[in-house]
């Protein structure tokens, strides 16, 4: 059986959608800002006033933080790209967690404009994981 394995049905007759593809693609591009946010918080970009511990102009525990979430977004990218239910969940719960912090570091002391990007990512990979073609897709109704 030759062919071409691209147009293959993945992992039990699961297809990835255009949905799919775009949802990898933000994954990729949240994981992205949160590596630009863990740069900006070890001072080695322009970064605002945040709360958190600091050593040196330093925001040790953002950096740590926004380390570890830019890591679970490219998790679920690869998850996502592979058609693994467990992405579809990922995605789901860290977009919804994500917009939560984004929110509340407005409160606190970060602008609009510097949360805008990843909050308008996160938001975009929430309304595309809920879609019923994309659902349908990771098998959940």
């Amino acid at each position: 059986m030759e062919g071409n394995v691209a147009s293959q049905p993945m992992s039990g007759g699961q297809n990835r959608t255009a949905a799919i593809t775009i949802l990898a693609v933000l994954a990729v591009v949240a994981g992205i800002l949160n590596v630009i946010d863990t740069l900006r918080y070890l001072g080695l970009l322009p970064v605002a006033e945040a709360f958190g511990m600091k050593f040196f102009a330093t925001n040790w525990l953002g950096a740590i933080l926004a380390a570890i979430v830019a890591l679970i977004w490219f998790s679920v990218a690869r998850q996502l790209w592979n058609l693994d239910p467990r992405g579809w969940m990922f995605i789901v719960l860290i977009a919804c967690f994500n917009m939560i912090f984004l929110a509340l570091a407005v409160i606190g002391s970060s602008t609009v404009q510097a949360v805008a990007p990843a909050f308008i990512v996160s938001a975009a990979a929430l309304i595309l994981a809920l879609l019923p073609g994309t659902k349908d897709a990771f098998g959940r109704l």
